[in-house]
């Protein structure tokens, strides 16, 4: 494969995995580790597998790329730096790394392995990727998966801007939040996604709850719920957009479900590169609904239709829809399709599940016992259905097929796996009275007789080939030959057998092993931290509370509390406008006003950065990549760098803090408070702002749930806007009220209702030197928002204690307190 050639990225979370993805033709697998990689539930390798990994891989050409595509936390470096080493001692060909640190890291520590950016790591634009390209070199950039094939292509068109090759997923399940972005398993359960610990909070049920009333949904329940990605069609599109890479997700899935995915979308890249129609066939198409799928669709590549996405409807695995139940009676039922038309066939063994629009734990499924006519039959016993909860109008899905299951185990599972050849190019020379000579690169062979003239039959490129090409169980192919012969000359065909052996003895001579040059540099991980804080720096200044406010009632509350720094975060920055001439003529003159960016900036959308110069606040809230990159000269400036920058660690403190040119760094959400307690003990304190009070945002998401379910529109171009117009929370699986909001870009975030205090270790992070603390504020009136922020004031002051704090702020939030990811 060449560098123009575009590279098909299939899983592995095991042996069997790898080996079904290079038997199906993969060029490259992906997989993990036992520690920082993104699928801890996943088999991953172990360290002492990976040696041997890699030498399988690459003896049949496929490159292995290691994900550590997790936040690293400070007393994390030291085993990141171990593993580093290691990964390069093994001949690992890349890293897929989110944390931009921990990339420092790999560039400085390890420089001949590849550097991947990681999806997590939410570059969305190329404003954002110009920004990471400014930071370290990167051979990969792993687009986030909300992208068009426009918005795809808008990267080729800023080449003069970025030079990193592209990679996109293809096919496999799509996160409902932005990958980095989602903070719902830490906040809810102490199970960071960004660390490989996602809970799957998306792919459970929740009530739809508008202007404080239930609404009924029916069997709409999954409202998070999206259904899986296949861009099998539009391979071409991506190609021509640009992509050097196709990724395959699916590292907790089967060595069936490898092989058959990456099978058809071998052939759908083949056919793309060849520019010829596709022969992706229908029974490839099964093969993908039936390995695994939620449903099927193109993901966001299409371009928005949100609807399309995510129908609410299931969250499980379904395959193929069979039909609806028309009758039924004691152990059979007919569809309303005949079984007969049905392709492939329905039959004996496989499995099925009925859809009675029910709680999914509820549903029932079972496999065919045997098929009678029209009709459906299950055994009485051991199908273990309730017969009496089936009835006419359910519809039945086929969800396992095992004489498919059976073809792909066959498949990959006898492949024979041939070593890829080295391509050999031989030259030819000589003339009749001198040696015959073959050579291919440095090595060269003379006959020990020379060359005779011939009577009859000169030697020609015909025989030459045929006897060079003659290379066995050896390592090489004959690629090409070059003859340079000079006259009619003539050999013994013993003579260039023994030549072509002589050859290839010398080639491997220079190919012995040797013990392999440990690819890694003299820098080490004290060389990258930043130098902490001094006692006598800890020890100066009173510290400042800051507030987030949402709204304009809650900025002219927060300037009657005399606080000094207000971030502004409104659904509509048209409105910063007044949110900074509110501040400027307040009766607060210490009172500045900061202006938050969207949390995503796509393609084209910089022009939300521009409303915001325009505003002329006094800082700026920066939430994204590309907004380091727009504002990075803007000294005149102060900057602050948001919680969604994943600011986990010293080493990536550092690195934006100088990079962006930065005033203030907000702690990283996923830090409980003994990880946030080393990360101040690594840098100056006064580098950071810790949040000590908000209602924890837990799915950032391009998905609308207004447009899909308060609507009949597909996206803000026709939806009505019922965002502007109605109060909607959503209800989980505990009762839990959490509010959803709709931001400028149409982004949904969901907030946890329950906010989340961290007074009780305000005590011990003052002991660090730290001074900046927020407040974040999301749907409070005026009353509860002087409220709070007095009470957080008083804590700071010393003229009350957590204990007293938690009292106050408890009496006021509605739905509870949780000290959440700190604690």
């Amino acid at each position: 494969m060449t560098d123009s050639t575009p590279e098909l990225l299939s899983p592995a979370g095991n042996w069997d995995c790898a080996r079904a993805a290079v038997a199906a033709g993969a060029d490259a697998i992906f997989f993990g580790l036992p520690a920082f990689n993104a699928r801890l539930r996943a088999d991953n390798f172990s360290n002492d597998d990976l040696p041997e990994l890699m030498e399988f891989l690459h003896k049949h050409g496929v490159k292995g790329f290691v994900t550590m595509n997790t936040l690293i936390f400070t007393s994390e470096l030291k085993a990141a730096e171990a593993q580093l080493h290691r990964v390069a001692e093994a001949g690992v060909d890349a890293l897929i790394i989110q944390d931009l640190g921990l990339a420092k890291m790999a560039r400085e520590i390890a420089p001949d392995v590849e550097l991947h950016a990681s999806t997590q790591m939410t570059i969305t634009s190329p404003e954002g990727l110009q920004f990471v390209e400014s930071l370290f070199p990167l051979e990969r950039a792993v687009l986030a998966r909300e992208l068009s094939v426009k918005e795809i292509s808008r990267f080729e068109d800023a080449r003069s801007q970025t030079i990193t090759p592209l990679e996109v997923f293809v096919h496999g399940a799509l996160c409902v939040a932005y990958s980095g972005q989602c903070l719902t398993s830490e906040s809810l359960g102490q199970r960071s996604a960004n660390r490989g610990e996602c809970a799957q909070a998306c792919r459970m049920p929740y009530e739809l709850v508008v202007d404080g009333k239930t609404q009924d949904m029916e069997e709409v329940r999954y409202l998070l719920s999206p259904q899986d990605l296949a861009a099998v069609d539009i391979i071409p599109d991506l190609v021509r957009a640009g992509v050097k890479s196709f990724k395959i997700e699916g590292r907790l899935k089967s060595p069936e479900y490898v092989a058959a995915v990456t099978r058809v979308y071998r052939k759908a890249l083949d056919d793309a590169m060849a520019q010829r129609d596709s022969t992706v066939t229908a029974a490839d198409r099964y093969s993908l609904e039936m390995t695994f799928s939620r449903g099927l669709t193109s993901g966001w590549l299409a371009g928005t239709d949100h609807p399309y996405l995510t129908h609410g409807r299931f969250g499980k695995k379904r395959g193929p829809l069979l039909g609806t139940i028309t009758h039924c009676g004691g152990t059979w039922i007919e569809l309303d399709a005949p079984l007969a038309e049905l392709d492939p066939p329905l039959k004996a063994g496989d499995g099925v599940v009925f859809d009675a629009g029910e709680n999914r734990d509820l549903e029932q499924g079972a496999r065919i016992w045997k098929i009678e006519g029209k009709r459906i039959v299950f055994h009485r016993t051991y199908s273990g259905i309730n017969f009496e909860r089936i009835r006419p109008g359910n519809t039945l899905y086929k969800t396992s097929d095992p004489s498919l299951e059976s073809e792909i185990r066959k498949f990959w599972q006898n492949a024979k796996l041939t070593p890829k050849k080295t391509p050999l190019h031989v030259k030819v020379t000589g003339q009749p009275g001198a040696p015959l000579v073959i050579s291919s690169g440095h090595a060269s062979c003379s006959s020990e007789s020379p060359l005779q003239p011939a009577s009859k039959h000169p030697l020609g490129t015909e025989t030459l080939t045929k006897q060079l090409s003659r290379l066995g169980d050896t390592r090489y192919e004959l690629a090409s030959l070059d003859n340079q012969l000079e006259g009619d000359c003539h050999i013994a065909i013993s003579a260039l057998n023994r030549l072509r052996r002589e050859l290839i003895a010398q080639l491997d001579s220079d190919l012995a092993p040797q013990e392999r040059p440990i690819t890694t540099t003299e820098v080490r991980l004290d060389d990258l931290l930043p130098q902490p804080s001094t006692i006598a720096d800890s020890a100066s200044s009173s510290p400042r509370l800051s507030v987030l406010c949402r709204t304009l009632e809650q900025v002219d509350a927060a300037l009657a509390e005399q606080i000094h720094v207000i971030y502004c975060d409104f659904e509509d920055p048209r409105r910063y406008k007044e949110a900074v001439a509110a501040v400027r003529s307040s009766a607060a003159p210490s009172s500045t006003v900061h202006l938050a960016t969207p949390r995503i900036l796509k393609p084209g959308e910089t022009g939300y950065l521009k409303l915001i110069e325009r505003a002329e606040p006094d800082g700026l809230l920066l939430r994204n990549l590309a907004s380091l990159q727009y504002y990075k000269d803007r000294s005149d400036l102060v900057k602050t760098a948001d919680f969604s920058l994943n600011i986990a660690n010293p080493i990536t403190a550092s690195l934006l803090k100088e990079a962006a040119t930065l005033d203030t760094l907000t702690v990283s959400y996923d830090l409980n408070i003994s990880q946030v307690l080393d990360l101040l003990s690594q840098a100056p304190t006064d580098w950071f702002e810790l949040t000590l009070h908000q209602h924890m945002p837990l799915f950032h998401m391009e998905h609308c749930v207004f447009c899909t379910f308060m609507s009949e529109g597909t996206s803000y171009k026709d939806c009505g806007r019922p965002c502007e117009e109605h109060v909607v929370h959503l209800r989980d699986r505990v009762g839990q009220l959490h509010r959803l909001h709709a931001d400028v870009g149409c982004r949904n975030t969901l907030f946890n209702g329950k906010a989340q205090t961290g007074a009780r270790f305000h005590d011990a992070l003052r002991k660090t030197g730290l001074k900046k603390f927020r407040v974040e504020l999301l749907d409070e009136d005026a009353a509860t928002t002087r409220l709070t922020l007095s009470s957080y004031q008083a804590l700071l002051d010393g003229t009350a204690s957590a204990n007293e704090l938690l009292d106050e702020v408890a009496a006021l939030e509605k739905l509870g307190v949780t000290e959440g990811t700190l604690a």
